[in-house]
């Protein structure tokens, strides 16, 4: 079966899901109010957050925030997915060069070894 021919499993969305994505449903202000703290702690949990405390440079912030309105998300989502981008392009870098390193080990390990005269 071609690719333009092959039916997808996903259902087709309804307008009520269209609508909630496009922000005319569920963005005023009779629909929002501030969570309890332990409804708070409990989506904390959930997610794996962890409050911290980090002191940045203001130019920092100010250009963090105008990204984030940018994109349409608050800047402290924004600065959470850079960090966890950044953690997972150096995680992966260094285990890159943990396994050239390992790799060049092996290599020598199996050449034979040189008499001293």
């Amino acid at each position: 079966m071609s690719t333009t021919a092959r039916k997808t499993s996903r259902p087709a969305l309804r307008v009520e899901e269209c609508a909630w994505e496009s922000g005319k449903l569920g963005r005023d202000e009779a629909h929002v109010r501030v969570a309890d703290p332990t409804e708070e702690a409990a989506l904390d949990d959930a997610l794996g957050l962890q409050l911290i405390s980090i002191r940045l440079q203001g130019a920092l912030i100010k250009d963090m925030k105008l990204i984030a309105d940018y994109h349409g998300i608050g800047y402290q989502p924004l600065m959470r997915d850079v960090l966890n981008r950044f953690a997972r392009a150096e995680l992966h870098t260094i285990a890159e060069n943990m396994a050239k390193t390992e790799a060049a080990r092996k290599t020598l390990a199996q050449r034979p070894k040189r008499k001293h005269a």
